[in-house]
């Protein structure tokens, strides 16, 4: 019992804060520690949900359909760091010196080799970010293929790259966000029965009511880096 505790103190932390910072505001001890783990990890899978997109980094794997528009739109943003361009072909024809089978430099398994059939690379001089947009930039990426692409035929782009922010560079607001709903929910865990208020408002048994799953103003914080869907 007592290594696995130690295991998940030593296991990062889903979260946009870290949990020494909110250990010591909170001033939670040893008893608290997994009651205040879940508020964290709760609190951001509750603000990525809201805003309908992840903020933490890491490596992201996307293949976007081709359909002769060089512009190719990336899911994830803050973009940091594009680390291959890959384009799937549609009819096997054959490629020119511009590009390579990757096969030849990926051989690290059955695995990517599959994966990588018939695709080939795309050097970096064929491809750059969309006028306006710009690495660690709180904008959705776009990348522009080059126009000497279009006669391959592709099928799909592939693009690995990173997204999102490291905790250090986190916006205030959205670290702010974090914490207050982190705290919101802690406080209701040590003083209240969870989900319901004292207040004499709606119809229950006692006259409680259910709260809202997150205060309004963690809502306004959080409000400008809210994905925005488009209607069709």
């Amino acid at each position: 019992m007592l290594e696995q505790d130690e295991n998940q103190r030593l296991e990062p932390l889903h979260s946009l804060i870290t949990f020494d910072n909110f250990k010591a505001l909170m001033g939670i001890d040893d008893r608290e520690e997994k009651q205040a783990r879940f508020c964290l990890i709760t609190a951001t899978l509750n603000i990525e949900q809201y805003c309908k997109r992840s903020f933490l980094r890491k490596q992201y794997f996307e293949t976007v359909k081709f359909t002769d528009n060089l512009v190719i739109p990336l899911k994830e943003y803050p973009v940091t760091e594009i680390l291959t361009v890959y384009a799937e072909n549609l009819h096997g024809c054959r490629f020119s010196a511009l590009s390579f089978c990757v096969t030849k430099t990926h051989t690290d398994g059955s695995l990517t080799a599959s994966m990588l059939q018939n695709s080939f690379f795309i050097e970096p001089e064929f491809y750059r970010p969309m006028l306006g947009n710009d690495y660690n930039t709180e904008l959705p990426f776009e990348l522009l293929l080059s126009a000497s692409l279009i006669p391959y035929k592709l099928a799909a782009v592939k693009v690995i790259y990173w997204a999102g922010y490291k905790i250090c560079d986190l916006p205030t607001d959205l670290a702010a966000a974090c914490m207050e709903l982190a705290m919101w929910s802690m406080n209701r865990y040590r003083n209240r029965r969870i989900g319901i208020t004292g207040n004499i408002k709606g119809s229950g048994a006692q006259g409680e009511h259910f709260e809202n799953s997150m205060p309004e103003n963690v809502k306004a914080m959080i409000e400008p880096y809210r994905r925005k869907v488009l209607q069709k």
